[in-house]
C-alpha cells in the first residue's frame, strides 16, 4: 500500500479563496459565501503527487480537502459546530484512503487543538505545528545571516510568545539572541514563558502586552490567532524583519506598502522533495508548501503514523524529532515570500542598507514597491 496522507485547507479570503477552486461562487458578496459555508459540505480540492524522499525513494500520494468554513465563521460558530465540519472533512480523507491527516490553518487552532478531532477519526491526525516552529526559527537565522546582523547582537520579539507555537520559538532563539521581548495579552502566562527563556540561558527578557515596543526589536517572530492584522506600519523600526507565521497574517498589508525599510516573510514556506504537483493553486510557488504541510507529508514518508502535534502544548523534543526527519527526507527551508511576491536580493540589499547607522547609505539602493514606484528615500521616515 502506498504511503498517502491529506491536509485539510480553508477560505482564509472568502472572496479569494472560494474562487480558486469555484469562480463563480467567488463572485457573491464575502458575507454570503460566510453564510452558506455552514451549508456547505466539505470538498476535494484536488490530489497531490509526486512527493519523493530524498533519504529512500518512498513516493507519497495525497489529497487536499477542505473544510468550507473560514476563520471569522470558526470563530463564532459554536465551538460544537465547528468541531463537526471539521470532523466530516477528516472523515472524507479517510474515505479517500489517507492514513493520516494534517490540520491547517484555523482547524488547527479551534478548541483544544485537535485532541477533540483525533478522538472521533479512525486516522492519526497533526496540526503541523512542531515543524512550523523549526522553519519559523530557520527562517530568523537565515534572514539574519542574509542581512548580516548577527542575532548575538540582536534584539528578538515574539507576538502571541504565550501560545503552542510562540512559547517553543522564543525558547529555541533565547541562547542566540541578546534579548528577548515577550509580547501577549495573558501577563501570568508571559511570565511563565520568560522564565523558561532564562532556563534556556537568555537573562534579558521583557515581557509586555503593548505592541509599541516592538519598535526595539531588530527580528520579530508572529504566531497568533487573531483574526485581522495586529502589527501596524508605526510598530516597528527601521531594518527590522518580521517572521508572519499567523494564518490569517497578523502583519497589516500597511507595512508592504508604507516601510519599504522592513521585511515581512512568510513563515514556514518549506521546498517539498520530489517532482511534486499539488494541482491547486494556493498561493505559492511550484513545490513550495506550508511548514505544517510539510510535517503531515514528512510523517507520512517516515512511515509515522501517529498523531504527531495536538493540544496547546508543544514540546522541543517535538520541534526537534521533526526537524530531524524532514531533513533527512529532503524538506527544507524555500526562500522567502512577502506578500505573495518573492524576496528578491535587491530587497534583502535595501533592508539591509536601510538598518545601517548610516541612514544615508540606504538611498544608493533602489526598491520597488508593489505598485511599480521606485523609491530610494522612502524609508526616511
Amino acid at each position: 500500500m502506498q504511503d498517502s496522507f491529506a491536509f485539510i485547507i480553508h477560505p482564509l479570503d472568502p472572496k479569494r479563496d472560494v474562487s480558486r477552486k469555484y469562480p463563480a461562487l467567488g463572485k457573491l458578496p464575502a458575507w454570503l459565501i460566510e453564510f452558506l459555508s455552514i451549508f456547505y459540505p466539505p470538498v476535494l480540492v484536488s490530489e497531490i503527487e509526486g512527493i519523493q524522499s530524498m533519504a529512500n525513494g518512498r513516493s507519497l500520494k495525497g489529497w487536499f480537502v477542505a473544510c468550507p468554513l473560514t476563520p471569522n465563521m470558526m470563530m463564532r460558530l459554536p465551538t460544537s459546530l465547528v468541531y463537526r465540519k471539521i470532523v466530516q472533512t477528516g472523515r472524507l480523507a479517510e474515505k479517500l484512503g489517507a492514513q493520516i491527516l494534517g490540520l491547517g490553518a484555523f482547524t488547527s487552532v479551534v478548541g483544544d487543538g485537535g485532541l477533540t478531532i483525533a478522538r472521533q477519526l479512525n486516522i492519526p491526525v497533526t496540526t503541523g505545528d512542531s515543524y512550523t516552529v523549526a522553519q519559523a526559527v530557520h527562517a530568523v537565522q537565515e534572514a539574519a545571516v542574509l542581512l548580516e546582523k548577527p542575532l548575538s547582537q540582536a534584539t528578538v520579539a515574539i507576538v502571541g510568545a504565550t501560545g503552542a507555537i510562540g512559547s517553543i520559538c522564543a525558547q529555541l532563539l533565547a541562547p542566540d539572541c541578546e534579548e528577548m521581548i515577550l509580547i501577549g495579552r495573558r501577563t501570568e502566562k508571559l511570565e511563565d514563558v520568560a522564565t523558561a527563556v532564562r532556563q534556556r540561558g537568555q537573562q534579558k527578557v521583557m515581557v509586555s502586552s503593548n505592541m509599541d515596543d516592538l519598535a526595539k526589536a531588530h527580528f520579530i517572530i508572529t504566531v497568533t490567532s487573531a483574526v485581522d492584522a495586529i502589527i501596524e506600519p508605526q510598530h516597528l523600526r527601521r531594518g527590522a524583519v518580521v517572521c508572519d507565521v499567523s494564518r490569517p497574517r497578523d502583519v497589516s498589508r500597511q507595512v508592504a506598502e508604507q516601510r519599504p525599510d522592513v521585511l515581512v516573510i512568510e513563515g514556514g514556506m518549506v521546498e517539498v522533495p520530489g517532482p511534486v504537483n499539488f494541482n491547486f493553486d494556493f498561493g505559492f510557488p511550484p513545490k513550495m508548501a506550508y511548514a505544517c504541510m510539510a510535517e503531515t507529508m514528512a510523517l507520512a514518508l517516515d512511515g509515522n503514523y501517529a498523531s504527531f502535534t495536538l493540544g496547546k502544548d508543544i514540546k522541543l523534543s517535538q520541534v526537534q524529532t521533526i526537524d530531524t526527519i524532514a531533513k533527512r527526507h529532503g524538506f527544507k527551508l524555500g526562500g522567502f515570500r512577502s506578500f505573495e511576491r518573492a524576496v528578491t536580493s535587491e530587497r534583502i540589499a535595501y533592508v539591509k542598507a536601510a538598518a545601517s547607522p548610516d541612514r544615508n547609505a540606504v538611498t544608493a539602493v533602489p526598491y520597488i514597491n508593489p505598485n511599480n514606484q521606485i523609491s530610494v528615500d522612502a524609508v526616511n521616515i
